[in-house]
């Protein structure tokens, strides 16, 4: 991981946001290079889930509503993860995801302390070494059973006493689980005394969706069943942002509420559908599939609303982890805000029976994905001796599509004619100039970037124009006629 983040800095994917004031944590700045790939993510989304199907249509809507509506959701009052406190350095973790087991000597089953670590591949490495050093502290001997780890909210007030803080090392310095709110407040206007002007920065981007409903079917002019589609920003005041951008305070989605009829057996067909179709999404963007995995959510996991909830995992440097959510939510968020605002949110189907429809939730963070990417991209080989390090994007989300590269710097008609080239190629797509350096080492550097196609110009191109188009996965080259590069790099990166 420490890898893939030095990269990330080195070659202007993603920054630190507020660097030079030493960072401000949870937030993260993206550079000219994340910047395009971002851009191509969301783009490719919108292509094929939005422009390409007849069922959706997309939506745009602001990122501050009314507090009426995060009321009305729950959000306000339940939108929570349990904290814990260290006393003794002040340090804040998520309940769930720090883990403690006791410490029982196998010979006689005492319990003689306990160890807790913070969520991660390491945990089990982290707990031996931990447990090490509470026996040589505590000058005791004896073999200890197998870890039996659970998280820290199922700790009674017994634990808690012989559990120790993992920055401190102290036991009984943690504080109970209680529940922290993860929505973002803000004040809105005029601060008059005694009046409310609170509002909230959207924690998701669905409720948007929802309180337009009947505006969207309405001027759209959609039948069931039918989604509608939202990118955009969302806020959630995370008690520990960690692993990089996989988990921040700031935040982009790619949503689709899908409704349809209040068929009690039309959910699952739906829900089935919508995991499918997202799997399959996932991978022709350019995730590793073995990289890939399915996890049901059992009922006890489910909010009370929920009829099924499955998430398509992604195996990060630092564990299995969501990358998408797949949920079927009834018509919870409907009713929710028609009880609250008073407004009728019911559709009426042809034979002019009024219901609320339900819904399918499929929900895919831009930044999470962004992160899957780079991890199924990232590939180290040797190539004559040297390490050559490159990116293996899809052409359609790699950040540059093509670099042009003249052979020579000094050779006047070379340059004029790659540069001819170069401009013709930017009406289509984002490209790279680069004269500086050896051809070599200018391929090296495009490997890194993920460039998937270096255009080089040389003498030959001068006598039949013609030039050579190197693909960065196999470094092979081919040599086509110039006029044939942009329909030979069109059909690579859109597929047509």
């Amino acid at each position: 991981m420490d890898e893939l983040v030095a990269l990330c800095k080195r070659r202007g994917f993603v920054f630190q946001s507020s660097e030079i004031y030493n960072g401000l944590a949870g937030f993260f700045d993206f550079g000219p290079l994340g910047a395009e790939m971002k851009k191509n993510i969301k783009d490719k989304w919108w292509q094929d889930v939005v422009r390409r199907r007849d069922d959706i249509v997309g939506l745009d809507s602001s990122i501050i509503s009314s507090p009426k509506v995060w009321e009305a959701s729950g959000h306000v009052a339940g939108f929570s993860d349990p904290m814990v406190d260290c006393k003794e350095t002040k340090h804040r973790f998520r309940a769930d995801q720090l883990f403690f087991s006791k410490l029982k000597l196998k010979a006689t089953g005492e319990v003689i302390g306990a160890v807790c670590v913070q969520e991660s591949p390491s945990m089990e490495k982290d707990a031996k070494a931990q447990a090490k050093k509470f026996m040589k502290a505590n000058k005791l001997e004896g073999e200890i059973e197998e870890f039996d780890f659970k998280d820290l909210t199922k700790a009674t007030a017994d634990d808690l006493a012989i559990i120790p803080s993992p920055m401190s090392g102290t036991p009984g310095t943690l504080t109970p689980p209680r529940d922290f709110n993860l929505i973002s407040k803000l004040l809105l206007g005029q601060q008059l005394v005694g009046a409310d002007s609170t509002a909230y920065l959207r924690p998701e981007t669905a409720q948007g969706i929802f309180t337009n409903f009947k505006n969207v079917q309405q001027t759209a002019r959609i039948k069931l069943p039918f989604g509608i589609a939202q990118i955009g920003k969302a806020f959630r005041n995370e008690i520990t942002p960690r692993n990089f951008i996989f988990r921040s305070r700031e935040f982009e989605q790619m949503e689709v509420e899908y409704f349809f009829s209040d068929d009690d057996e039309e959910w699952k067909t739906e829900h089935q559908k919508w995991i499918d179709f997202s799997w399959d999404w996932l991978k022709s963007v350019g995730l590793r599939e073995e990289l890939m995995a399915l996890e049901v959510h059992e009922q006890s996991e489910l909010a009370h609303y929920a009829r099924a909830c499955t998430d398509i995992t992604f195996r990060f440097p630092f564990g299995q982890s969501e990358l998408q959510g797949i949920a079927a939510r009834g018509c919870y968020d409907l009713n929710q805000h028609q009880e609250a605002s008073g407004k009728s949110m019911e559709y009426m189907d042809e034979s002019n029976k009024k219901f609320l429809p339900h819904v399918i939730e499929p929900s895919l963070g831009v930044d999470r994905l962004f992160l899957a990417l780079l991890v199924s991209a990232y590939h180290k080989e040797e190539v004559e001796g040297e390490t050559r390090t490159l990116l293996k994007f899809h052409p359609s989300i790699a950040p540059i599509k093509v670099a042009v590269l003249p052979l020579m710097k000094n050779k006047e008609n070379i340059v004029e004619l790659a540069r001819g080239l170069y401009q013709n190629l930017s009406y289509r797509h984002n490209c790279f100039w680069d004269v500086s350096g050896a051809i070599g080492r200018r391929y090296r550097r495009m490997d890194e970037a993920g460039t998937p196609f270096c255009v080089t110009v040389d003498f030959q191109s001068l006598e039949d124009e013609t030039i050579t188009i190197r693909n960065r996965d196999t470094m092979d080259q081919i040599r086509m006629p110039i006029t044939e590069v942009a329909a030979y790099i069109d059909k690579e990166v859109n597929g047509y």
